[in-house]
């Protein structure tokens, strides 16, 4: 983190990216030294309300971070920014998102955990944007001039006060990720598919039964221990992942949803299981105990970077076999028609929820942005499973972008591709089901790999 010091005497000339979080009330006019080269500025953590009229005269500025500050209106000197991509106000106290505020290049929009009730119609003009990022707002509806940003991947929409998801947005020809549990509307369907506690009660985990070891991970939602869990000190305590909730509202939404998301789930073998609920703790933070994934077991990717936005990053020279392809694919596509048969669609179906052997055994978790699904609605319950599809087709993209090249399985390939095209297809209704797309990744594995087994 920088300090005021360094940039008060000039140490940072030339710098392309600037953190500063130390109380600040007012924008340090001193940032305006280093126009010619800031790309990236993070001012989260402050107590600033208010950002200076000239702003533009950083006219290199691509990413702007005003997280947890004390704004109550989205700037609207921020649409006079020409190069601004990246705009992220989440936790501040934004009620009202002036037109003028949104600038012409934006991409992705961070509004988390706002007091935001509307949005204004010249959204329609953002048509590079990919991320809209709005959980834990007051939103009642969405402005239909949404419907034409076709370029919209990844939204987030949960805790909010939506009383019906619009129509055209089961049409958008790129949205991929989607989250919108915990409003109004999903309210009916979440009570009726969730498991009678009274019946068939969680495991509880107390927490004083716990003793936390290192730092396993870290995503939107919350972190991640690896602990030891002893409920009774007769017997040797089991090697366990805790999962701690971020606050009351994360970027997917409410904890309570994501904890009813994984009790709904239920047992698969390309799913990580929940093993209990924790409870007791000293602060009353949320989370979930679930088994430690086994050591040969890694995150496949990275998630998005600023500059890739929507898609996983990779490690260099990554490179899968067709066989590790086929395994990671038919795993992932396995896990989520489960989900969807138990009435959940996962909403983050990506590389950096899927954990994977070398050999392409892998487990599909993280369940922040699960969503009930309509079930007493076919039609729109399968509409959202088809967005889930183009998810997996960004996947079987990318693995197949980071495949081995190999003449002899240049067959098995091409019907790769020919799925990935069907999942990927922008006509919405034009993509597969679930249940299609194993059946054909089980057909494909029987013609070019039968002696592959998934695991199990």
């Amino acid at each position: 983190m920088t300090t005021l010091t360094q940039l008060r005497t000039g140490q940072l000339q030339g710098t392309q990216r600037l953190d500063i979080s130390c109380n600040l009330t007012e924008f340090p006019r001193e940032i305006f030294d280093l126009a010619d080269s800031l790309h990236t500025l993070n001012l989260s953590g402050n107590a600033l309300a208010h950002l200076p009229d000239d702003l533009p005269r950083l006219h290199q500025l691509r990413v702007l971070f005003c997280s947890e500050n004390q704004f109550t209106e989205l700037p609207a000197v921020l649409g006079q920014c020409p190069q601004l991509q990246m705009v992220g106000f989440k936790s501040n106290r934004i009620s009202h998102v002036p037109a003028a505020a949104l600038p012409p290049q934006l991409r992705w929009l961070i509004l988390t955990d706002n007091h935001i009730a509307t949005l204004p119609d010249a959204l329609v003009h953002c048509t590079q944007l990919q991320k809209l990022m709005l959980a834990g707002n007051r939103l009642t509806q969405l402005p239909g001039t949404l419907a034409a940003c076709h370029r919209l991947e990844l939204l987030r929409i949960s805790a909010n006060r939506l009383t019906a998801l619009p129509p055209w947005l089961l049409n958008l020809p790129r949205l991929a990720w989607l989250a919108y549990g915990g409003n109004p509307f999903s309210e009916a369907f979440e009570t009726a598919h969730q498991p009678s506690e009274s019946s068939n009660p969680p495991t509880t985990v107390q927490w004083q039964h716990l003793t936390l070891q290192h730092l396993l991970g870290e995503g939107a939602s919350g972190v991640i221990h690896q602990a030891l869990w002893q409920p009774n000190p007769a017997t040797p305590p089991a090697q366990v992942a805790v999962k701690l909730f971020k606050g009351a509202v994360t970027s997917d939404g409410w904890p309570l949803s994501e904890r009813a998301a994984c009790l709904r789930a239920g047992a698969h073998p390309g799913l990580i299981p929940t093993t209990g609920v924790l409870v007791g703790h000293p602060s009353g933070t949320a989370g979930l105990v679930m088994p430690c994934t086994p050591p040969r077991f890694t995150t496949l990717a990275g998630p998005p970077s600023l500059e890739s936005c929507t898609r996983d990053v990779y490690a260099p020279h990554t490179r899968f076999s067709l066989a590790t392809v086929m395994r990671i694919a038919l795993s992932a596509a396995s896990a989520a028609q489960h989900l969807h048969a138990q009435g959940l669609l996962h909403g983050d179906l990506y590389a950096h929820n899927l954990q994977c052997t070398a050999q392409g055994d892998c487990v599909l978790g993280d369940m922040g942005a699960a969503s009930f699904l309509p079930m007493h609605d076919l039609a729109t319950s399968q509409a959202l499973q088809r967005l889930e599809a183009r998810a997996l087709g960004c996947l079987l993209e990318e693995l197949l972008a980071h495949g081995e090249a190999c003449v002899d399985d240049s067959d098995a390939r091409s019907a790769l591709r020919h799925l990935c095209v069907q999942c990927l297809h922008s006509d919405v209704a034009a993509r597969p089901l679930f249940g299609q797309v194993v059946a054909q990744l089980q057909a494909l594995k029987s013609r070019f790999l039968p002696g592959f087994k998934v695991l199990k």
